[in-house]
């Protein structure tokens, strides 16, 4: 090959290569921004869900007094929330409104939800005064039980604090008017699957063997702890 071949054969090698630089930098350039915006958008979403979740639970995720009360979420355990949401979708745990949010959040969500709750710190919201004496049987019942009835301390699973961990859930701060709710119709709304039991087979027979007065009163001792 002459000379002039070979130096006309570099040329357009050159002349090649700057035209396919632009085509890759702009190549490279779509695919950062594409992924910065899926991450914008993965966030926006999380953040559109956290804002529909409050006009339920509240604008601190504190729980709401209405018609049905609506339990608190703010600092409770994030294992716990997350085993619910699934509870809810498997419908292992019966309530058609929660079933109908959960069923349509991706894995990924439910993790990020469960974080995001745990992390905050509301004040209890006030729920009415309390007797000293109704005070002081819950405390009572909440700390020892009451061997008479086979009721276990609930410290044993719940902590001194009444916050719980990992699965077992917080009580400190509960709404007392969710928590009587709930363990009145245990076996109504839990472990709705005998097929496939889970962790609130637990409470079932405590549920069962607590009266209705000692339910309010250890329901309204740990709604006011922090």
């Amino acid at each position: 090959m002459s000379r002039a071949a070979k130096g006309q054969g570099r040329i357009m090698q050159v002349t090649n290569i700057r035209s396919v630089l632009p085509a890759a930098i702009l190549a490279i350039v779509l695919f950062t921004t594409g992924r910065a915006e899926c991450a914008s958008a993965s966030h926006g979403a999380l953040q559109a869900k956290i804002e529909y979740c409050k006009t339920c639970h509240g604008l601190s995720a504190q729980g709401y007094h209405g018609f049905y009360p609506i339990p608190r979420l703010a600092g409770q355990q994030t294992q716990y929330i997350e085993n619910q949401l699934r509870a809810f979708i498997e419908r292992r745990r019966k309530n058609s409104y929660m079933y109908s949010v959960a069923h349509v959040l991706s894995p990924e969500m439910q993790v990020a939800l469960a974080k995001y709750f745990s992390s905050l710190n509301a004040k209890p919201l006030e729920a009415g005064g309390r007797s000293k004496t109704v005070a002081s049987e819950g405390q009572r019942i909440f700390e020892d039980g009451d061997p008479a009835t086979n009721v276990p301390a609930c410290t044993a699973c719940h902590g001194v604090d009444a916050k719980g961990h990992n699965e077992i859930p917080r009580l400190a701060g509960q709404l007392p008017d969710y928590i009587f709710n709930k363990l009145v119709n245990w076996n109504r709304e839990r472990g709705q699957d005998p097929k496939h039991p889970d962790i609130s087979a637990i409470m079932l027979p405590t549920s069962h063997n607590l009266t209705k007065s000692q339910i309010r009163a250890v329901a309204a001792y740990v709604s006011h702890l922090q």
